[in-house]
């Protein structure tokens, strides 16, 4: 049983990779994220949006766990409204099996809607302003392009995130370039970003500091959930 999964960085594909995954990491390029999603729907078992994200509740910190599932009415003006995909709300709403299941076998992660973004929302003020528009606790730049494959193909679809960067802390210039078309690291354009505005490096460095918390969560979470995600596509085939 395979379980597609969508994520922005290669680091985070690393750390997903494993027997049953087959993980696509998008790199901010959604149209090519799309695109291989939809190459690699065919024949999986669910699809999963994992990673790290950013905090829009403020009781977030760094390092926090989120399960749950896509806000719906909000998706971003590039990219096509999920409302034009039939049965993408029917699917959402009744499909929540899989994000019990995670939250199950996660027990500390905190449960809620996370919203999908084609850019990242930076600011203190962009993520409140989120917030409050949507309700939801968290924000990613994958999980409304995997959350339409999956309607498309009429799948299972749930997400599982790590908190990089809480709600009251501003991202540096250089934390948002510092990501390459395929989810690499941009080293220059950081080293180029800090050399032009050297202020910004207490700033950057709690982003590292914090994301690096966000990986070893990600690891931690997966650990804890990859048999979990095994069994649950086992027995959701398995059901009549």
């Amino acid at each position: 049983m395979t379980i597609l999964v969508a994520c922005g960085l290669t680091r985070e594909a690393a750390i997903i990779a494993r027997p049953g995954f087959f993980v696509v990491a998008g790199g901010g390029d959604v149209t090519r994220l799309e695109r291989e999603l939809e190459a690699a729907a065919g024949g999986v078992s669910a699809v999963l949006s994992c990673g790290v994200a950013g905090a829009l509740d403020p009781a977030l910190r760094a390092g926090d766990v989120v399960v749950g599932t896509l806000h719906t009415p909000f998706v971003s003006s590039e990219v096509e409204k999920p409302a034009m995909v039939p049965g993408f709300s029917t699917l959402l709403e009744t499909n929540g099996g899989l994000v019990a299941w995670l939250a199950s076998a996660l027990p500390n992660a905190h449960r809620g809607t996370i919203v999908g973004a084609d850019q990242i929302i930076a600011s203190v003020a962009e993520k409140a302003a989120l917030q409050a528009r949507t309700g939801a606790i968290a924000v990613d730049m994958e999980s409304h392009i995997a959350a339409r494959v999956a309607a498309r193909h009429d799948l299972p679809f749930a997400i599982l995130r790590t908190i990089s960067d809480s709600a009251d802390h501003a991202l540096p210039p250089a934390a948002l370039v510092g990501m390459k078309p395929d989810g690499g690291v941009a080293l220059g354009a950081i080293l180029a970003s800090l050399a032009r505005n050297p202020a910004q490096l207490p700033a950057l460095i709690r982003t590292g500091r914090d994301a690096g918390a966000a990986f070893q969560a990600l690891r931690d979470a997966l650990a804890s959930v990859g048999q979990t995600l095994g069994d649950w596509a086992i027995r959701s085939q398995d059901r009549p």
